[in-house]
């Protein structure tokens, strides 16, 4: 007789709970307890629901994998499969890359990676382009689209120049048939459009449950695994920003990637959360067009390229992976209710904030306890490393006296909560880049370093040094 049973998954952590609470034993978040049916079992259990999908095909296949010495496993059939893509490439990992050494980075084979982002940002676009560009190298590319018919995916490809005998369509949400697919066409590479609505014939719940997405991302994680296949699948996010579903599937895969940007503008990152063969600290500076995602190799200064000195505006050099992007940050600031004033921030951590107006207001003597402060980083990008700190500080600063930085005038380090004004890795980088750039003063903390000619190094010990320097 066929057995099933139920368990609780807790969205935030993964964990497994056999009955359900409101709040997770494991990780102590409230209401993320999702009920998750385990396949039946016994008698009148299908093959697909005893072994899976991957096993039965791998059983098909040959005899059950032998334990190997790790000096005795030959690499020659994992070697990356580059997009051509170079800011694509360089988040998936293998080097920085290069057009030079684009050959090894890029996609491994067998590994599966989940891609995430806001509706409308472009992750279908860039895949349908990626999967173009491996089409054109001879590598067969299978794209299997959940949400759209196969004629209005063509549509977008056309619009994208995209036409490959190499490329696959498929319209489908069956697991099964798309297993089976799979096996028919053997691809390189397999795109999943979404995840979301991919479904088990035999599980009972709906498309999109917790139930549904665990057991079809491990099917094809071990379909992966099992046959080589590297699988990209795109996942939904929630309205705080985190991918869909159980934190389970971001355990399972073996990369995350993050489509960031404001989808009223043009500009897009794509940033490592997770990556199993490659650096996390990497991004990919993207900028969308009417004929797709275009690659902007070299971004440090596109983000800043419109910058003008004004109250309340200052540009930093930020450390995005390898790279240095030079941002610029905007602050203002407005007569609020005491009790009740606002910090609003976009692409600026808002604790981090809050701790700074805390040491302006005691060691820099600003009175905004009355003040609405908003912050913004220009270009949707999100700044996490506190270098940024004296930037923002000096933006506050501005916008609440009307102040502004001399023009070719740029600020990094970080802040203490004694006021000091701290040294920052990779301030050398920072300092030459920003020269190139154009810029003839950087406001920093005091270091002995070299300077490129023509730039000059304002040393300051404490925030209100460098707020004197405010025009």
């Amino acid at each position: 007789m066929a057995r099933s049973g139920t368990q609780f998954i807790c969205s935030s952590c993964g964990g497994t709970q056999p009955r359900w609470a409101g709040k997770c034993p494991d990780c102590g978040e409230w209401n993320t307890l999702d009920e998750f049916h385990l396949p039946a079992s016994g008698a009148g259990a299908t093959k697909d629901t005893q072994r899976g999908v991957a096993d039965t095909m791998a059983a098909e296949g040959g005899a059950a994998p032998q334990a190997t010495p790790i000096n005795q496993i030959s690499e020659a059939n994992y070697k990356r499969m580059p997009t051509t893509i170079a800011e694509f490439d360089r988040v998936l990992g293998g080097n920085n890359g290069s057009a030079a050494t684009q050959k090894s980075c890029g996609i491994v084979p067998g590994s599966t990676i989940l891609l995430g982002g806001d509706p409308g940002i472009g992750k279908s676009t860039l895949l349908l382009q990626a999967a173009h560009r491996l089409a054109e190298q001879g590598q067969r590319v299978l794209y299997v689209t959940s949400e759209e018919s196969a004629q209005q995916t063509q549509l977008r490809a056309s619009r994208l120049g995209v036409n490959s005998d190499e490329l696959y369509v498929l319209a489908d949400t069956n697991l099964a048939r798309i297993t089976d697919q799979i096996s028919r066409t053997k691809p390189a590479v397999v795109v999943i459009d979404s995840i979301q609505m991919i479904y088990k014939g035999d599980l009972s719940a709906a498309p999109g449950s917790v139930t549904q997405l665990r057991t079809c991302c491990m099917e094809l994680v071990y379909l992966a695994k099992a046959t080589g296949v590297a699988v990209f699948l795109v996942g939904h996010v929630t309205k705080e920003g985190q991918l869909a579903g159980p934190r389970m599937l971001e355990h399972m895969v073996d990369t995350v990637l993050y489509f960031e940007g404001d989808r009223y503008h043009s500009h897009r990152i794509v940033r490592g959360i997770k990556n199993r063969f490659g650096n996390t600290l990497e991004v990919g500076l993207f900028e969308m067009t009417d004929s797709g995602m275009h690659e902007v190799i070299d971004g440090a200064g596109v983000l800043a390229a419109e910058y003008k000195p004004a109250s309340g505006s200052v540009v930093c050099p930020v450390m995005q992976g390898t790279r240095c992007l030079l941002v610029e940050i905007q602050a203002l600031t407005s007569t609020g209710f005491p009790g009740s004033t606002k910090r609003k921030t976009s692409g600026i951590d808002g604790n981090r904030l809050a701790m700074l107006i805390a040491v302006l207001e005691k060691r820099a003597e600003l009175r905004l306890a009355d003040q609405d402060i908003f912050t913004s980083s220009i270009g949707g990008v999100k700044i996490i490393e506190p270098a940024a700190d004296l930037a923002v500080a000096l933006a506050v600063t501005g916008a609440h006296y009307n102040r502004q930085l001399d023009h070719g005038v740029c600020a990094v380090g970080e802040i203490g909560l004694s006021g000091k004004v701290r040294h920052v890795q990779g301030i050398s980088q920072r300092i030459n880049e920003a020269a190139r750039l154009g810029f003839k003063k950087v406001i920093g903390p005091k270091v002995k370093i070299d300077t490129p000619n023509g730039l000059e190094l304002i040393g300051v010990e404490k925030l209100d040094h460098a707020i004197a320097l405010l025009g």
